[in-house]
């Protein structure tokens, strides 16, 4: 019995059309449409749901402004929802309605459980060539126009207290730590064998509760680089990126998102088991980026914002 990883969150936003449109150039699909609640998917039906902030739906939020109101994790079966309602039943907000039950952390966010309601995929992705293995055999890498993500794979948030969330999730819902920066951050998977993260709990001096960032899982450093392309050339605006992150090895791009705090499209992870120890760093620019690009990359242009285009068809064309 594991909690298999995000199957759903829920935004509460202030500008449903910003929000619209730019969850279309993400590459979400768009589900369902209502005045006051937008509802779209990844590749393999993870939702994500953006509704007005004073939408009754919602759960109440942790910091003000348009935000991340809710997380819905997937188990396996009914057998293992039913085991977990066992675990929860006395814990503040429980809640049992719809096929979902549910409970508040101690940050003060909605957390739900349900019966999975993703899909399983086979989607090629990239092969690569190391020194030691050439897994790309007379065949060129992918390029992409745009990203399809495949699921929302990671949720970051700024807690209170972030040692009793770590025993919170650890307790109740059998998550496994994968490194800390000592007693300021927790990075959290949801089972023994898995990706690097599926939740980072992270407390800042000041110990406010808040969205840090949704991540979305795509194939490949490919598709990380045409998506990010493709949402600057729509006019989206980059918080960092496109990056690598020395913790987790995964690459990444933060864009700024109307619905609340960034979103990110990052791929490549490392993958763990049960055999991994987990590490302690201490914060700081070198552990949070191997390197990165501040602003970004012009899609247009395909070089940092800024800079502008290149002269001529080759770098060693010059104009006159």
């Amino acid at each position: 019995m594991s909690v298999l990883g995000i199957d759903e969150i829920s935004y509460g936003a202030d500008d449903l059309a910003a929000c619209r449109q730019f969850f279309l150039d993400w590459g979400l699909g768009l589900v369902e449409e209502q005045a006051e609640r937008l509802v779209f998917e990844t590749l393999n039906g993870c939702r994500v749901i953006v509704a007005a902030s004073s939408h009754p739906d919602l759960p109440p939020a942790i910091e003000a402004g348009p935000t991340l109101r809710e997380v819905v994790w997937g188990v396996e079966s009914a057998a293992d929802l039913a085991l977990y309602e066992s675990r929860i039943a006395q814990l503040p907000g429980f809640v049992k309605q719809g096929g979902r039950i549910g409970c508040t952390d101690p940050n003060g966010l909605a957390l739900r459980l349900q019966v999975t309601q993703k899909r399983d995929l086979d989607l090629p992705s990239a092969e690569y060539n190391t020194w030691s293995r050439k897994g790309r055999i007379d065949q060129a890498s992918p390029a992409y126009e745009r990203a399809q993500p495949i699921e929302v794979g990671h949720v970051v948030f700024f807690v209170k207290d972030v040692q009793a969330c770590e025993r919170f999730y650890v307790e109740h819902f059998g998550f496994a730590a994968s490194d800390r920066y000592p007693e300021r951050g927790a990075f959290l998977r949801t089972a023994p064998e898995g990706g690097h993260h599926d939740i980072f709990l992270l407390q800042r001096p000041d110990k406010h509760a808040g969205l840090n960032h949704v991540a979305f899982t795509v194939r490949d450093i490919h598709e990380v680089f045409g998506g990010g392309m493709h949402i600057s050339r729509c006019g989206w605006d980059t918080q960092l990126g496109p990056g690598r992150h020395p913790v987790s090895s995964a690459y990444f791009w933060y864009f700024k998102n109307p619905a609340g705090a960034l979103v990110e499209y990052y791929a490549d992870e490392d993958q763990l088991t049960a055999d991994w120890q987990p590490r302690e760093f201490e914060p700081g620019p070198t552990v949070f980026a191997e390197w990165a690009i501040d602003g970004g990359i012009d899609g247009n242009t395909r070089r940092q914002k800024g800079v502008g285009a290149a002269d001529g068809k080759f770098l060693t064309d010059k104009r006159h």
